[in-house]
């Protein structure tokens, strides 16, 4: 196993996009670091993030402040300066193909009209990094996409958006000692 992984959690800074469908990848971020009592603490690579260590694996959690189309300009200099590789990293971030409640985890692909995938694939250069997408369904009726990933959960499905968030944390977590595809075999059962 490598010396050191990266954990990704794309969303938009600001308490305007706080609870929002698109920042469901900052939650993963803020579920690990409340459930292990740490703070990002750190500002650099225009992201937040700290440096620690789960099952003696040195992990680093970051939080890109760029806005999601831009999360490439944030991850691409922190691999850099830290030696990292597209296989040290993994990418969590929303899915309107994936019912809300749903994580689904891979090792490659396209951007699928995701822009904040679409700008760190543009950075490496390369599709082949670890992604965990969590589902937060399409739109209905009038609500436009944009309307809709900048919008927050409804209360109905809160219990759901809480599940998934623990579940893509716990599956984070698991990636510290298993390799990824072990990881996507346990996780993307359900």
């Amino acid at each position: 196993m490598n010396a050191m992984k990266c954990i990704v959690g794309l969303g938009n800074p600001g308490k305007k996009y706080e609870k929002t469908r698109h920042n469901v990848g900052f939650m993963v971020i803020d579920e690990l670091v409340k459930r292990n009592g740490w703070q990002l603490n750190k500002t650099k690579f225009n992201g937040l993030y700290t440096m620690e260590t789960i099952d003696e694996t040195k992990v680093i959690l970051l939080k890109p402040q760029t806005y999601m189309n831009l999360s490439g300009e944030s991850l691409r200099p922190l691999m850099d300066f830290y030696e990292l590789t597209e296989e040290d990293v993994l990418v969590v971030y929303d899915d309107l193909d994936l019912p809300t409640g749903k994580i689904r985890l891979r090792q490659k692909g396209g951007h699928g009209g995701h822009n904040g995938i679409s700008s760190i694939i543009d950075q490496l250069g390369s599709k082949n990094f670890n992604r965990l997408r969590i589902g937060i369904d399409r739109p209905t009726g009038e609500k436009t996409v944009i309307d809709h990933v900048l919008g927050k959960f409804d209360k109905s499905v809160a219990s759901d958006v809480q599940q998934s968030v623990e579940r893509a944390a716990d599956a984070c977590e698991s990636w510290m000692n298993k390799p990824f595809p072990q990881v996507m075999n346990d996780f993307n059962q359900s």
